[in-house]
C-alpha cells in the first residue's frame, strides 16, 4: 500500500512508533520518578505536586483494594473535570480494574445502560448526581459507591464556604447518603499509599470501557486495551515533541476527562510528559476559562471548534492575555476555516485540526503543527504507525482511487479490540485490523485527508447528495452566523430538502431571504437551505460536538 503521506511529515517525525512495555499507568509513574516537585494539576487555586499524586493514586488503588474491587472489575467514574476524577482512575487501573468513564449529565436510563453493560460494582460519582445513581442502583449490580463534593480537593476555607455559598442551590437537591457509602475524603483517608501487586498484559488487557454511540444514540463500549492508549499517547507525542519541552509544558483540561479526546491528551500524554493540568470544572464558563489561562500560562489547549467560537466571541475576551497558547489542537468535530483565523487571531498562536474517534484511543489524523504546511480544512495525515484508506460506500472491499468520496477506514496499534458484548457491531466495524469509521472522505494525492461527512447525515435532495458539513462551512463565512447546523428533513416533491438552523452573533439581526441570498453565491442551488430556523443555540454533547440527531428527532 503507497503511503504518500510520510512525505509530508514535519521533520524528524517518525513513519513508525514503539509502544512503551508495561500498563498505562507506567507513564505516571515516570512523570512521579522524573518531576517529583512539578506541579502535575492545578485546581481551584490548589496545586498538586507528582509526588503528591502518586501518593493519592497509590491510596485510591488501596482504597478500592480493601473494598474488593481486583483485576478485570469495571470501576466506573461519574466526575466533572476534578483532582478525584485522575486520582480515582489512576488508582482503579493499579488494582487492575477497568475504567467506565461516565458523562456526568447522564440521565437514569442512560447510566443503567453504561452500568448494566460494564458490570461496573463500584462507582466514584459527584454528589450533585448522587440522585441519579441512586434511582437506577436497584436495577445495576453496583455494590460501592463512593462520593465526592467539587470542594473536596480544594483548600480548607473553600471546603467550608463552598456548600454553604457557591453551591448553596445545589446542595438542597442532594439527597442523604445510603447507609455503607462512602464520602470521598473519608475513604482516601483510611488508606495507605500502598497500591495492590497486579500482572497487567497490556497488548490484551482491557484499561477503558469507553462508552460511543452519543451522536447515533445507541452506546456501545470500546474496549481499549492499555496499549491502545498508550500507543496513542506514544502517536501524540511522536506528531508533537518537536514544539514540546518534557516537564515544562502545561495543558488546559477543559474538554471533560471523561471523553476519550480530553482522557487521552489532556491527562494521559500531559501526564506522560511530566506536565501541569490546567483542570477546568466547567467549561461553559468562559469567563472563568480565560481568567484560568490568564493566570497559569498554559501552552497547549485541546479544544473543539464550539469552544473556540466561544472564546473569541466573548465580550471581555481582549482582556485578559491568553497568547501563552503554544498549540490548540482541535477534534471530535470539524474547524471551519473561518474559526481557526479568528481564534489565532486573538491567541496568537497555532490551532490545528485533527481527527480521532473512540474506537482509536482516539486519534488517527492530525496537521501538521505549522501553519506553512497545514491544511486548513482537512483533518491532516496520517499518524505514525497508523494506515488509512477510502473504500466504496457499500463494498468495504473495494479501495477507492484518490479524489473519489467513500468511507474512510483506519488501521493501527490505537485500535480497539471491540465493542464489549456486542460481538454483531464489532464485525460492522473491524475487519483484518480494520476500523470502518462510518464517516464519509476523500484523500488527495499527497495523502492528506478531508472529512466530507458523517454517513448517517448524507441529504439526498432530488437524487442529489447534499453533504451537512460542506452548506455549514458556507454558513459560517456569513459574518452574522455565530454557530450553524444542517440537516435533512421530508419534502413530497425533493424526497428530502435542506434545512439549516442558526445561531446569530450577540446583537445582530438578518433575514432568511438575505442568508439564502449569500449562500446562493457560494454553492450550488440545490444544496442552499431551503428551510431556515433562528435559534438560541445548538443541541450538543458535553464535548460540544453538535447534535444533529437532536435536531432531526425535534422535527419528527
Amino acid at each position: 500500500m503507497d503511503r504518500p503521506w510520510y512525505k509530508n511529515y514535519v521533520g524528524d517525525t517518525p513513519k513508525e512508533i514503539t509502544v512503551p512495555d508495561g500498563p498505562l499507568w507506567a507513564g505516571l509513574d515516570h512523570a512521579i520518578k522524573t518531576y517529583p516537585e512539578n506541579i502535575a494539576l492545578y485546581y481551584e487555586g490548589v496545586k498538586i505536586t507528582y509526588r503528591e499524586l502518586g501518593e493519592l493514586v497509590d491510596r485510591a488503588a488501596n482504597g478500592f483494594t480493601k473494598l474488593g474491587v481486583k483485576k478485570g472489575d469495571s470501576v466506573a467514574i461519574m466526575l466533572n473535570n476534578c483532582p478525584q476524577f485522575i486520582i480515582a482512575y489512576y488508582g482503579a487501573l493499579k488494582c487492575g480494574a477497568i475504567i467506565t468513564p461516565i458523562n456526568p449529565l447522564a440521565m437514569p436510563k442512560e447510566l443503567r445502560v453504561y452500568l448494566q453493560d460494564s458490570g461496573a460494582k463500584t462507582i466514584v460519582v459527584l454528589n450533585f448526581f448522587y440522585k441519579i445513581v441512586e434511582a437506577v442502583r436497584d436495577e445495576t449490580g453496583l455494590e460501592n459507591v463512593i462520593v465526592t463534593a467539587a470542594w473536596d480537593m480544594m483548600s480548607k476555607i473553600k471546603q467550608i464556604l463552598a456548600p454553604k455559598i457557591v453551591y448553596k442551590k445545589e446542595m438542597k437537591e442532594v439527597p442523604p447518603l445510603r447507609e455503607g457509602d462512602h464520602l470521598w475524603n473519608t475513604w482516601l483517608a483510611d488508606t495507605v499509599p500502598e497500591a495492590p501487586p497486579v500482572d497487567i498484559n497490556s497488548s490484551v488487557d482491557i484499561a477503558v470501557y469507553q462508552f460511543t454511540g452519543g451522536t447515533t444514540g445507541i452506546p456501545k463500549a470500546a474496549m481499549l486495551t492499555h496499549d491502545n492508549l498508550k500507543a496513542n499517547c506514544e502517536q501524540c507525542s511522536a506528531w508533537m515533541d518537536w514544539i514540546a519541552e518534557r516537564g515544562k509544558e502545561s495543558f488546559v483540561a477543559a474538554l471533560p476527562l471523561q471523553h476519550i479526546f480530553g482522557q487521552t491528551i489532556s491527562m494521559n500524554l500531559a501526564i506522560a510528559w511530566g506536565s501541569t493540568i490546567v483542570l477546568v470544572p466547567n467549561a461553559r464558563d468562559i469567563k472563568h476559562l480565560l481568567e484560568l489561562i490568564d493566570k497559569t500560562k498554559p501552552t497547549f489547549f485541546p479544544i473543539v471548534s464550539t469552544l473556540a467560537i466561544s472564546i473569541y466571541s466573548h465580550p471581555e475576551a481582549s482582556k485578559y492575555d491568553i497568547t501563552s497558547l503554544k498549540l490548540s489542537i482541535a477534534g471530535a468535530m470539524a474547524l471551519p476555516p473561518e474559526v481557526t483565523k479568528r481564534f489565532e487571531d486573538v491567541t496568537n498562536s497555532l490551532i490545528i485540526e485533527g481527527y480521532g474517534l473512540s474506537e482509536a484511543s482516539p486519534v488517527t489524523h492530525s496537521n501538521p503543527l505549522d501553519k506553512n504546511l497545514r491544511k486548513v480544512g482537512s483533518i491532516g495525515l496520517p499518524f505514525p504507525s497508523t494506515d488509512c484508506k477510502i473504500v466504496d460506500l457499500e463494498d468495504h472491499s473495494k479501495d477507492l482511487p484518490v479524489g473519489e468520496i467513500g468511507e474512510l477506514a483506519v488501521k493501527g496499534p490505537q485500535i480497539m479490540m471491540g465493542y464489549h458484548n456486542r460481538p454483531d457491531e464489532t464485525d460492522d466495524v473491524l475487519e483484518d485490523g480494520w476500523l470502518f469509521t462510518g464517516d464519509i472522505a476523500k484523500m488527495d494525492e499527497e495523502g492528506w485527508t478531508y472529512i466530507v461527512d458523517r454517513k448517517k447525515d448524507l441529504i439526498n435532495a432530488s437524487g442529489y447528495k447534499v453533504w451537512p458539513n460542506e452548506v455549514e462551512e458556507v454558513l459560517f463565512e456569513h459574518p452574522k452566523i455565530r454557530e450553524a447546523a444542517v440537516i435533512g428533513i421530508p419534502d413530497e416533491t425533493r424526497g428530502e430538502t435542506v434545512k439549516a438552523f442558526v445561531v446569530l452573533e450577540p446583537g445582530e439581526t438578518t433575514t432568511i431571504d438575505e442568508i439564502r441570498a449569500f449562500c446562493k453565491e457560494k454553492m450550488a442551488v440545490y444544496k442552499v437551505p431551503t428551510d431556515i430556523e433562528f435559534v438560541e443555540d445548538l443541541p450538543k454533547t458535553q464535548v460540544g460536538k453538535i447534535l444533529r440527531r437532536e435536531l432531526r428527532d425535534q422535527k419528527e
